[in-house]
């Protein structure tokens, strides 16, 4: 009986460390063993499989299974060809910071928060940021009928792009066709604009259909990808940054989330981490984007890009009569931090939005919500 006790209270206790590790430091904890598995096409070549088995090996992997499947799970081998930039992607819904290498030493800030960071780093220069000081601006299309809180979203959402220096175009219940039209319009302006227009926020707030789509306010239908190429065109934006906010659902999905409340009681009494999203913690580095243009030559046409869903892909995206946690969260952290990066700044926006136990208004059952973080930035991005 002895050991029965003793183990559970140590089990618990493990349970425990790494909930507070991560909720105090925002630091997965990564000093256990490391498995990877490799698949890979019987078109890739023994050389670049080669080359991600020594990786993972630096990286501190001890074991790395490498199996050959009948089908091509890349678009194409993220190479150089005929001087077209392959664009790579990333696709994250982390609560926190990842090292797989040694930590970098930034003491400036010793308690920032990344996302992956593989080797030793120095300050970052000038360079390696993107050149905000010329125009921002921002585009928020929100449809407010019938979506409970979400005019808080909207007022929340202008607010901080206004202290952060944008100039703002609201319009709100927009049918789907006023959609691609306000996007339109807005790449138009941003071309005509007399100066350097250094970034672009658009705001997307509606009902989403069952495969993502967007629901205007005549109840039809408008896909994101078109609003995304819309801008992805504009010369103006050519090599700078462009961040997409979606507040809609994704699917119809309700996820009631994995953990512990599956455990027994006593590990519950002894503090065990709540229970987490099903899709939550993943990251995954696509070589480029499936069907992505390439707008010049040496200048991936998906670049610069970052979108940020208020759920992941095929679930539902919650609100009361509050808003949305996903946009109040958002504005809270970014007005705590306003110079952070953005990408590490939404990992400490996800980390409380995965926490959250969310009462959806079709069931008295508690549900959860993670976001989907998607970038092809190329630089450090300091609003």
């Amino acid at each position: 009986m002895a050991f029965l006790v003793s183990g559970t209270l140590q089990a618990a206790a493990q349970l425990v460390d790494a909930w507070d590790s991560l909720g105090r430091k925002g630091k997965y904890n990564v000093q256990g063993s490391r498995t990877a598995l490799i698949l890979c096409s019987p078109g890739v070549s023994a050389t670049a499989v080669a080359a991600m088995d020594g990786v993972f090996q630096a990286l501190g992997f001890e074991n790395c299974e490498k199996r050959e499947v009948p089908v091509q799970l890349f678009c194409r081998v993220a190479e150089e060809i005929a001087g077209n930039i392959i664009c790579p992607v990333f696709r994250t819904s982390l609560r926190g910071i990842l090292y797989l290498g040694h930590e970098p030493w930034r003491p400036e800030v010793t308690s920032r928060e990344g996302v992956l960071c593989l080797q030793m780093q120095s300050d970052p220069g000038p360079g390696t940021q993107y050149d905000l000081s010329g125009t921002r601006a921002a585009l928020l299309l929100a449809v407010i009928q019938d979506r409970l809180g979400a005019r808080h979203g909207v007022v929340a959402l202008r607010d901080l792009c206004q202290a952060l220096g944008f100039k703002i175009t609201l319009r709100t219940n927009p049918s789907a066709q006023a959609f691609w039209e306000e996007l339109a319009q807005f790449r138009e302006t941003l071309n005509t604009h007399k100066g350097l227009v250094s970034c672009a926020l658009v705001a997307l707030m509606a009902h989403g259909g069952p495969q993502g789509q967007l629901l205007g306010a005549d109840g039809e239908e408008v896909q994101l990808e078109v609003l995304v190429q819309e801008l992805s065109c504009c010369q103006a934006l050519h090599g700078h940054p462009k961040i997409f906010l979606l507040q809609a659902c994704r699917g119809g999905n309700r996820d009631s989330g994995v953990g512990p409340r599956a455990l027994p009681w006593h590990w519950r009494w002894l503090r065990a981490p709540p229970a987490m999203p099903t899709q939550v913690d993943v990251l995954q580095i696509q070589a480029d984007a499936p069907g992505s243009l390439i707008s010049s030559p040496g200048t991936p046409g998906q670049a610069d890009i970052l979108t940020v869903y208020a759920a992941a892909e095929g679930c539902v995206a919650y609100r009361d009569e509050k808003g949305s946690d996903f946009v109040q969260t958002l504005v809270e952290v970014i007005r705590a931090n306003p110079g952070g990066d953005l990408l590490e700044l939404l990992t400490e926006v996800n980390r409380p939005v995965c926490e959250l136990d969310v009462l959806g208004p079709d069931s008295d059952e508690l549900r959860k919500a993670c976001l989907e973080i998607r970038s092809s930035l190329r630089r450090r991005l300091c609003l």
